[in-house]
């Protein structure tokens, strides 16, 4: 059966699969060696996790345009890297290739790992990504178990149980492992992801012209949309804050450079306030600044993997009481109007974006 299965699905993938991405060996820059063609891959699977590839394929294009190899990403600023992150959002993705890059430069001689155990040691690799570096940059027969590959499986085989629970977790990559073929190992990785992404879709799957319906147990019981099973459902908790657009009166704005962990990692975003903090106090106490107006802006909602964040923003008028310290490196005044290249989260960009058209 394993053996059908990926011969069906190498016929289709080389007749109707995706030939044309930017990261695919084929499609990279002439000249580029095995170790170029798995920072290519390495890329293109980190930026996939939990992102679509119609939104990728730009980011991939900027950012392989600004770090061409391992040893540029490595040497680059975390603000730069973080400001071509911009927008795709899990940014622990961005800072964990910036960290994985250093220590293949510096510490592993610009060469990858050649297998998993040693690949999966390096901040952002798991199982997975290692799998698809090793088989699509070097050939290795490596089975990989991505969203798209859990989901033709998980239908394939009309499993019953959520992913997501260790058992089924394992059958999956059991199953992953035995459809895999010896030969066309990079082409095989390929056409499953792409079954995944552009026949077996999350809804509406095209089931009457895939390739391997016949053996489907979920188009056999007519309801392929059941499967994967989903994750229990848990309502999703509202957090709540206020960020503070603390503008001066030449129209700069105060952007204050998030922790290196936890949300927005390492970003330049404007200063938050709870809900039971004093705006002057703050101001005062925070950043030697006195405020002199206050306008309310309508609020906005941003939502997490795992929660809502409800966010108030106000558009505060403030003048300097304190020069000293604005002296601390965290510390920036940002022209919305002539914006540098930092990492900015989402719904600050819309905010300073919004503010600038206000102006």
């Amino acid at each position: 059966m394993s053996e059908v299965f990926a011969e069906s699905l190498l016929v289709w993938y080389d007749r109707q699969g995706r030939h044309d991405l930017p990261w695919q060996a084929a499609n990279a820059p002439h000249g580029t060696d095995a170790e170029g063609v798995a920072y290519r891959v390495w890329l293109s699977e980190v930026m996939l996790q939990q992102t679509q590839v119609a939104t990728v394929v730009s980011y991939f294009e900027r950012f392989t345009a600004r770090f061409p190899d391992v040893s540029a990403l490595s040497e680059a600023a975390i603000d730069d890297v973080l400001h071509l992150w911009s927008g795709l959002g899990y940014y622990a993705r961005a800072r964990n290739l910036h960290r994985a890059a250093h220590i293949v430069s510096h510490d592993l001689g610009g060469v990858f790992p050649r297998n998993p155990d040693d690949l999966i040691v390096l901040p952002g690799i798991g199982r997975s990504t290692a799998a698809a570096i090793l088989a699509q940059a070097f050939g290795q027969r490596h089975a990989i178990l991505d969203g798209n590959v859990k989901r033709v499986l998980s239908r394939y085989h009309a499993i019953d149980r959520w992913p997501g629970i260790r058992p089924v977790e394992n059958r999956l990559w059991a199953l992953a492992d035995a459809f895999t073929p010896t030969q066309r190992v990079a082409a095989y990785t390929q056409a499953i992801m792409d079954l995944g992404a552009t026949v077996c879709t999350r809804a509406r799957p095209g089931c009457s012209h895939c390739p391997v319906n016949v053996g489907c147990k979920a188009w056999a019981q007519g309801n392929p949309v059941a499967y994967p099973v989903r994750k229990p459902a848990k309502e999703k908790p509202v957090r709540r804050t206020r960020m503070l657009m603390l503008q001066r009166a030449d129209g700069a704005v105060l952007l204050e450079q998030r922790p290196p962990t936890g949300i927005w990692g390492g970003l330049w975003g404007l200063p938050e306030l709870d809900d039971q903090a004093q705006l002057s106090d703050v101001c005062a106490q925070r950043f030697g600044l006195s405020v002199e107006a206050v306008h309310p802006w309508p609020g906005m909602r941003h939502t997490f993997s795992h929660f809502h964040l409800d966010i108030t923003p106000l558009q505060v008028s403030v003048a300097s009481v304190d020069s000293g310290i604005m002296e601390r490196g965290n510390l920036v005044w940002y022209n919305p109007a002539t914006p540098d290249a930092r990492g900015l989260a989402a719904p600050v960009s819309r905010l300073l974006a919004e503010l600038t058209r206000q102006s």
